[in-house]
């Protein structure tokens, strides 16, 4: 039985994730800091350690005390816009933690590293993005997400450790956390709906997206550490249909049954249109499930509507204010 540690297990991905690879037969370890996600969707039968990436300790000392095949780190803090603003913060956790587990994966001879990168290290470039692009990221979290997939590859080169890298985006469904009001269009809009505050979009609401549904990008990570072929490769994943966010937001009034006004404010620093082509991972794993917008919202919907209610938290440690998005403050 393989033993897998997934970073950010309680989280939104990393949860599906370990039930997935529970599923598959591994034994799991989830490693979260409960920072953004919960202890309860920890599923029962891995083993839970609260701690951070960021513990180069704890770190080495999880890996003395199992012997770990494969590493699947999900662990970050994903807020591409607020990541301006957080610099020291998104480089502790989203650079120095990722080194701190390549680390410990060379000195014990996992068998693969998989990590979830992002679309944001294509930055503003044209649309669909190919895994050929050369990144051009706009913002930290996007640098600090290339940077990681720098170092796999020097890695690989230096030390022989393998990995895959995907590269998803947008990713929706149950068990996101929904109270962040920096990450998460939709997740951010169902809030409002039910605090029955106003939708808020950032400029005019034109910018494009492609949301992906959370069962559909899951069991392709899970699969990744099994096909060879993969592995040193880096891979899009995600859903290939695009919408507007003005258009997103009448799509998950219909599926919450509520309605708000939209209110729109000044545009903030973000890339237009950010979607990508797939054809590479189809290539690899064959065609793929793609959920349409109208049912994953759907699901979604109906499990939002029976957890606890509880407003968004603002971020309490920013780092700098110029510029700030005044929603934001």
């Amino acid at each position: 039985m393989p033993i897998s540690l997934v970073t950010g297990g309680a989280g939104f991905i990393g949860s599906h994730l370990a039930d997935e690879l529970i599923a598959r037969g591994d034994e799991v370890i989830v490693l979260d800091d409960l920072s953004g996600g919960l202890q309860e969707n920890v599923p029962l039968e891995a083993l839970f350690i609260h701690g951070s990436v960021t513990d180069q300790v704890l770190i080495e000392q999880l890996f003395e005390s199992n012997k770990i095949d494969y590493v699947y780190h999900l662990a970050a803090y994903a807020a591409e816009g607020l990541s301006h603003f957080i610099k020291r913060y998104n480089y502790r956790n989203n650079l120095i933690g990722s080194v701190n587990l390549i680390n410990e994966s060379v000195k014990h001879n996992i068998k693969c590293f998989v990590f979830t990168s992002s679309i944001a290290v294509y930055g503003n470039q044209k649309s669909p993005m190919i895994e050929g692009m050369i990144p051009q990221p706009e913002d930290p979290y996007g640098i600090a997400k290339y940077a990681v997939e720098q170092e796999l590859k020097v890695s690989k080169k230096m030390f022989g450790l393998d990995y895959v890298i995907f590269r998803p985006h947008n990713v929706y469904g149950e068990r996101q956390n929904i109270t962040d009001p920096y990450r998460n269009v939709i997740g951010i809009f169902m809030n409002q709906l039910m605090f029955g505050k106003p939708l808020s979009i950032f400029g005019d609401g034109s910018q494009t997206r492609a949301f992906s549904y959370i069962d559909d990008i899951v069991p392709l990570i899970a699969e990744s550490v099994t096909k060879k072929e993969s592995y040193g490769e880096v891979f899009n994943v995600g859903a290939d249909d695009a919408i507007a966010v003005k258009d997103l937001a009448e799509q998950v009034m219909k599926a919450m049954k509520m309605s708000c006004p939209i209110q729109f404010h000044e545009s903030r620093n973000e890339v237009q249109h950010a979607f990508a082509s797939h054809a590479k991972i189809k290539k690899h794993f064959g065609e793929i499930e793609n959920t349409s917008l109208e049912v994953g919202l759907e699901k979604m919907s109906r499990w939002a509507k029976l957890v606890s209610h509880q407003p968004t938290r603002k971020f309490e440690s920013l780092e700098l204010t110029k510029n700030l998005p005044p929603f934001w403050k």
